[in-house]
């Protein structure tokens, strides 16, 4: 008994190390032109899911019953950051935990800390310290300018009594302006959501193209082309409602949809680029992976239940009609599972 005993405590360190490849040595030889193939393919595969993904809200626009002031437009916002948040939960968290604990990273530091999570809610809070102060810098702007168009009105009004005797009122201020809660205010709200969500997905997005492009395994390419397919395609649609709702300018939009769709292919063409000496399980990859990872992750789970669910899960509109409520929770369910399922292959 004490030989085999002996032997499988001898076998086991060999066979974990064995397990952990630091040294980047892989058994399939490099320039594979069957995988060059299935990259060059997969470029064009996401590039035009992604573009159908990030432009298909638009369409509401076009379409009456998709429009914002429709209830049918806050299930398609639900089911939007249904898929934002099982990106950051599903897919980007624990791709940022692999890579932070992975056994090729032996240091103290990596080994007794949760690095991951630290960044993630590092990142987390980086993100509402931006979106608290650019929503204060722009509600101190608006109150400023509407303290000038009140005196405006009351000089106004002023001139119109001396002028014909008759008092004109002029109203510009609303109920809702009496509680800062202007058009204006929501508009550009909207828009520093939608720029700083764009940035998690983008950073993410280049992670993993660079990911692809540099596998030289076809049996690992072909079932990521597909996956990848549909997380973008899903991932364009969560982006694109909320780009959608920001009404920014034509040139604006174009640029925001192209960025997220070019992000992918770019970061697969990199990879192919570098596939000669990247070592994926170096050092140096894995921790600037882990941590862009961790800071996306952080960005993207804020953002999807503070700036999308809880304000429109607390709107009073959703709160006083509970079909549109259950609608609401069956498309968030529908978009997290989505993206969920994809976590199988992706």
């Amino acid at each position: 008994m004490r030989i085999p005993t002996i032997l499988t405590f001898t076998l086991i360190p060999a066979t974990v190390a064995g397990l952990c490849t630091c040294d980047g040595e892989e058994p399939v030889h490099r320039h594979n032109h069957n995988a060059l193939k299935y990259k060059l393919i997969s470029i064009v595969t996401i590039l035009i899911a992604g573009g159908i993904g990030v432009g298909l809200p638009f369409l509401g626009r076009k379409i009456h019953s998709l429009r914002p002031e429709n209830n049918v437009f806050f299930m398609i916002k639900a089911f939007a950051a249904g898929v934002i948040l099982a990106t950051g939960f599903i897919h980007i968290l624990p791709d940022a935990f692999a890579s932070l604990t992975s056994p090729c990273l032996q240091d103290s530091l990596w080994e007794n800390f949760p690095v991951t999570g630290f960044v993630a809610m590092m990142a987390a809070i980086a993100t509402l310290t931006a979106d608290t102060a650019a929503a204060g810098f722009y509600r101190r702007h608006h109150v400023h300018v509407e303290k000038q168009v009140n005196v405006t009105d009351v000089e106004a009004v002023h001139d119109d009594v001396h002028e014909d005797g008759h008092v004109h009122v002029h109203t510009h201020a609303t109920h809702d302006n009496a509680h800062g809660a202007t058009p204006s205010f929501d508009l550009s709200r909207q828009r520093i959501i939608s720029k700083v969500m764009e940035v998690g997905i983008v950073v993410h997005s280049v992670i993993i193209g660079i990911s692809l492009g540099a596998s030289e395994s076809v049996e690992r390419i072909k079932p990521l082309l597909a996956a990848l397919s549909f997380h973008q395609f899903f991932e364009g649609m969560g982006l694109g409602a909320c780009i959608s709702q920001a009404k920014f300018e034509s040139l604006t939009n174009v640029i925001m949809m192209s960025f997220f769709s070019l992000t992918t292919p770019i970061g697969i063409g990199i990879g192919i680029g570098i596939s000669s000496f990247y070592t994926e399980n170096s050092r140096k990859a894995l921790i600037v992976e882990g941590v862009f990872n961790s800071a996306s992750a952080g960005i993207l789970i804020y953002m999807a239940l503070v700036d999308l669910l809880a304000a429109d899960f607390m709107n009073p509109r959703m709160q006083s009609n509970v079909r549109l409520q259950l609608g609401a929770y069956v498309s968030l369910l529908l978009g997290a599972g989505c993206m969920s399922i994809l976590a199988r292959w992706a």
